[in-house]
């Protein structure tokens, strides 16, 4: 984990000669109601849905990302339930922040006041905290607003195991209900049922991967058959559809951590394919997919995909430390359950590889330079459609020594195009050009019409730094020891932002050849780049030359 996070925070756009590669070891809108309908993915496609051919074109289109009107969505308070039937309603990840900041406007209670929790202006700046904890458990006259619900679940990993928090919450949950159980007005016991309920499912639903713990699993299991087996049982069908969903999401992702490890088996490098089997793998992307908007499409599909299953919690669990105020808490490995985000970082390396080897395998100068103008059209097109993570890996690749030495075939390359994609993620200033074409994009996904204008595609090692430097940058406790609950709202502003964009679902058709391609066709290691580029355009200088031979002799055989 150190040299992913090392990898990924030294990451800028390389310049022509850099290796782009970042080492790294090692999903429905979210509320009470959850649609029972299995989501199609690209793994099971690959793995059992039948090929189609001949999908009509998207029709192509051009954003535009400068001028758009900012769109200020308000977060709505949730209300308090009147009947005694009524659920929490929460609103959307989209609104749970405006676009002036985030909505920090909690219920206070009297006891909050003087219960360890500290405000200004009504707004929760920090805690103790047990204080935290408990205003994050509902009671009779009382449930969290959706921003903290969510801020809290979110940050309070820093501080302590997820499965210690599901503890500490169901003996409070606990707690309510038996003092509600003892009063004479069974109203009360009605009125806290659906909010306790509507916690749990808040957290299922957002925090999924929390479940893969038998701890937090036995504690859910054992708070939700109190609530479905008492006197008060008109929410028992609730409860059965929060566990059924939560179950489904993660048997999802033991079948796609299963895909993923079966692709990673079975890679192979591209060189070895080649000197075992010449004739076996002489064709190349553009054979699979001459349309340059096709492939930025299904390169969407893998990025949706990818980000789909990577939790919130893992933003945050990435940059877990020793809690100074405990001492005695030592094991911190044990609360990373996944590696989703790692995986996402290895598809970028992966793509960044196989453009690099499609352009340096033809033979001829003009089929080379006619496939690094077809990837230059792959690029604008997904930066037309928000994916700016695939628009980085292309460029990326492109940018590495093999390709970038190759001065006889990008001679022969137009490239006033690929000049605008380089400005466009141009690292300077913080990479400002990037930034405002990603503010673009979102504006225009909170305005969309469409689902293909809701796509934002972050490129996300960018992103992971910006988080991890919010992180460093304020402390977790202030010297009287409370949680500095105010870095935490602009943590979860940015995760939540992430949120919204990961749900979006692809709209584009499945071209099960093309994926197939995509992510498993072997592609070349960084010496046989190098190779490759040497044969196609012979050595410069001494250095080179040495390079070359030694290269031959150690992957060919050859002197």
């Amino acid at each position: 984990m150190a040299k992913f996070l090392a990898a990924l925070l030294g990451c800028t756009l390389p310049s022509k000669g850099a290796s782009p590669r970042l080492e790294s070891k090692s999903h429905s809108q979210v509320g009470l109601k959850s649609s029972t309908k299995q989501k199609g993915t690209i793994f099971s496609t690959l793995a059992g849905e039948k090929s189609s051919s001949d999908y009509k074109k998207e029709q192509r289109w051009t954003p535009v990302y400068c001028g758009l009107a900012a769109a200020c969505l308000k977060s709505p308070l949730i209300e308090k339930p009147g009947g005694k039937e009524s659920m929490p309603q929460t609103p959307p990840f989209s609104a749970m922040f405006d676009s002036s900041g985030y909505n920090r406007n909690l219920y206070q209670s009297a006891e909050d006041s003087c219960g360890g929790l500290c405000y200004h202006d009504n707004n929760l700046l920090s805690g103790s905290l047990e204080a935290l904890i408990q205003h994050l458990v509902p009671n009779v006259d009382y449930y969290p607003d959706r921003t903290y619900i969510f801020t809290f679940l979110l940050s309070s990993r820093l501080f302590m195991h997820p499965y210690e928090l599901m503890a500490k919450v169901c003996h409070l949950c606990v707690e309510h209900q038996r003092l509600s159980e003892g009063d004479s007005d069974k109203n009360q016991m009605r009125k806290i049922a659906p909010k306790i309920l509507q916690l749990l499912t808040e957290w299922t639903e957002t925090f999924p991967y929390d479940f893969r713990d038998e701890r937090m699993m036995r504690n859910l299991k054992d708070l939700a058959h109190r609530m479905a087996s008492g006197e008060e049982q008109t929410y028992r069908k609730n409860v059965q559809q929060m566990m059924q969903c939560l179950i489904r999401k993660l048997a999802a992702l033991s079948q796609y951590e299963e895909v993923l490890a079966k692709l990673s088996s079975t890679a192979t490098d591209r060189l070895t394919v080649l000197k075992t089997k010449p004739q076996s793998i002489q064709r190349d992307i553009m054979t699979v997919c001459s349309d340059p908007y096709t492939l930025a499409q299904q390169l969407t599909h893998i990025e949706l995909e990818r980000l789909n299953y990577i939790g919130p919690e893992e933003f945050v669990q990435a940059f877990v430390q020793k809690d100074p105020l405990d001492n005695d808490k030592t094991c911190y490995s044990e609360r990373k359950k996944t590696r989703n985000l790692e995986a996402y970082v290895e598809w970028f390396n992966r793509l960044s590889y196989l453009v690099a080897t499609e352009i340096c395998m033809p033979v001829k100068k003009k089929h080379r330079a006619r496939m690094i103008e077809y990837f230059i059209d792959v690029a604008r097109e997904c930066f037309n459609i928000g994916n700016f993570n695939s628009l980085m890996a292309i460029i990326s690749g492109m940018n590495m020594s093999p390709v970038s030495r190759l001065k006889k075939t990008w001679a022969k390359v137009k490239t006033a195009k690929f000049d605008i994609l380089e400005h466009q993620m141009d690292p300077s200033s913080n990479f400002y050009n990037y930034r405002t074409a990603l503010r673009g994009a979102a504006q225009r996904s909170l305005t969309a019409h469409s689902s293909r204008e809701k796509i934002v595609i972050p490129f996300f090692s960018l992103l992971i730094k910006d988080i991890y430097f919010l992180n460093e940058g304020c402390a977790n406790r202030l010297p009287n020891g409370h949680v500095n609950f105010e870095k935490f709202w602009e943590l979860a502003k940015q995760v939540s932002e992430f949120m919204t964009w990961k749900q979006v679902e692809c709209p584009f058709e499945h071209d099960r050849k093309v994926l197939q391609y995509l992510l498993s066709v072997p592609v070349f290691s960084e010496d046989a780049l190098y190779l490759a580029s040497y044969e196609s355009e012979g050595p410069e200088n001494n250095i080179e030359k040495d390079r070359w031979k030694s290269l031959r002799s150690s992957l060919l055989g050859r002197v």
